[in-house]
């Protein structure tokens, strides 16, 4: 099973409405086929009431395992269902890799 398979299957403990989970591992300075860099949207009723940062804590404990040892870096983008409308189904756009301080 690959790690974003992994990430993907308990992330589905939020009861997601939208869960995309991308492999960003191309965009940056690591061997080919690396999963080390990952974007997350996750849109969940889950998240109502909850402020940003309490949601990120709520992604990063059932990431733990993940976060600990093969994850190098995580996006989130983390709505509730209304917010998600609001921004028109759309996220944030990954910035460019700066070559790990190349």
């Amino acid at each position: 099973m690959t790690l974003q398979t992994q990430i993907e299957q308990k992330l589905t403990a939020l009861a997601p409405d939208v869960l995309q989970v991308e492999n960003e591992s191309h965009m940056h300075n690591v061997p080919a086929n690396s999963e080390t860099h990952f974007k997350v949207t996750l849109v969940s009723d889950s998240f109502d009431g909850m402020m940003p940062v309490k949601r990120h804590q709520q992604i990063y404990a059932l990431l733990a395992d993940e976060l600990s040892g093969p994850v190098h870096a995580l996006a989130l983008h983390l709505y509730t269902p209304s917010e998600w409308q609001a921004h028109g189904g759309e996220r944030p756009s990954s910035p460019n890799c700066r070559g790990g301080g190349k």
